[in-house]
Order: structure tokens, then sequence, then C-alpha cells
């Protein structure tokens, strides 16, 4: 179990700025379910989701590189949750699967070209003796402007997408699980991205929004016009 509790490049959790941040969420909890939790809702809700974060540079993906910026995507997120996890003493690791999402926004659509979003990550902590996955992408008020359920965690459950909205309409469909990595598997994710958004790679990149909370306004256009 000592690897995953090992600081690598991406999961930087010896990392000063990280390691500062884990023990201030963390506070006074002692046993690791608890520092897990608290972990969990400091990432998913410090740190906004930014889709158009996305980028194909390595050093995007290390920690401290995510925590610095205060905000990225699920990828991003999952492998800040991991080191500050690690940072704790908790053992974590990465896990990652393609989701189908059926309420993405008409411009990231228009953007992947799809509503298939690849290599979408999650953080798995060891406790109690079992493996319990941790998916800190969606902030609360982005949940709260898109009508969608925010994803809660306790330690002992998995928190995983939910198939429905608050008011029914599908959300989240896995249809892919690559399963757990003890490091994040940079390679396997650009391979990935290749074969799936090749546009990514051509002479002209998409333009990306620049703003951290585009997603945020986007999101609360397109409810407005429900």
């Amino acid at each position: 179990m000592d690897p995953l509790r090992n600081h690598t490049y991406f999961i930087a959790s010896s990392s000063p700025a990280i390691v500062e941040f884990s023990s201030a969420a963390t506070g006074d909890a002692q046993s690791d379910l608890e520092k897990a939790v608290k972990l969990y809702y400091a990432v998913r809700d410090k740190i906004i989701y930014n889709p158009y974060s996305f980028s194909l540079d390595k050093e995007s993906f290390h920690a401290d590189v995510i925590l610095s910026k205060g905000n990225g995507w699920c990828v991003q997120k999952a492998i800040l949750l991991a080191a500050t996890g690690r940072a704790a003493g908790i053992p974590a690791r990465l896990r990652f699967a393609n989701v189908i999402n059926h309420l993405v926004t008409e411009r990231l659509r228009d953007i992947l070209k799809t509503d298939l979003f690849v290599f979408h990550g999650l953080t798995e902590f060891y406790l109690e003796g079992q493996w319990v996955k941790a998916t800190p992408a969606f902030n609360l008020s982005l949940c709260e402007k898109f009508g969608v359920l925010p994803l809660e965690f306790d330690g002992k459950n998995d928190s995983i997408f939910h198939p429905f909205d608050k008011n029914g309409r599908r959300h989240m469909e896995y249809v892919h699980d690559y399963g757990p990595f003890d490091d994040f598997p940079y390679e396997l994710m650009i391979m990935e991205a290749r074969k799936y958004y090749p546009h990514f790679f051509s002479a002209e990149l998409p333009e990306l929004p620049a703003a951290p909370d585009a997603f945020e306004v986007e999101a609360t256009r397109e409810m407005d016009k429900l």
C-alpha cells in the first residue's frame, strides 16, 4: 500500500502547497475517513470545474499547478484530490472512464464534436478496508446553476455521477471503465484523446474560453432557456 501514499510528478503529495491545503482542509479530523470526506468537499467546491482548462501539456496535470490555478476539469481535480489525500497519509489512486454527458452545453459539444467525455477522472481512497470512489468534478455552485444533483461523499459509499438530474432528465451514462491507476497515465490519456478527439491535434486547435467560470455562465444561460 505504500506506493499509494507516495509523491509522484503528477500526484505531488509532498509539495508544500499541497501539504498546506490538505492540512487546512482536514483540520482536526482524526480518522482517514473523516479526512477524506473533508478533502473531497474542499476540492469539489474550492476548485471550480472548468472543462475549458483542458490541455495536452504535461505540466497542466501537476497537482501544484492545478491548485495554483484554482480551477480544472475532472482529471485535474481527481489528481489534486489524490495528492491531498496522500498528503494526509491516505492511500489514494486514480480511476478513469468514458461517459456520455446528456446535458453537455451546446458550446462544449461543438468544441468536442460529441457528447462523449473520454477519460473522465475520479479518485479512489482506501478507507476502512475498501476502495471507495470519489468524484469531485462538479462544484456545488455549478450543480445549482445547471439543475443537476451535487455528488456527496461519506467515505463509505461510491460517489459517482447520477444518471438523471433534478428534473428527471438523463445526465451521465458510464460506457467504459479503464480501471484504477496508481499514478496518472499521461501517455494513455493522450492516446485516447487522439483517437476520440483527432481535431485537438490538428494545426488549428479549438479556441477555448479563457474565463475560469465560462462553463458556469453557459450552464446558467441554457437553464434560463428551459
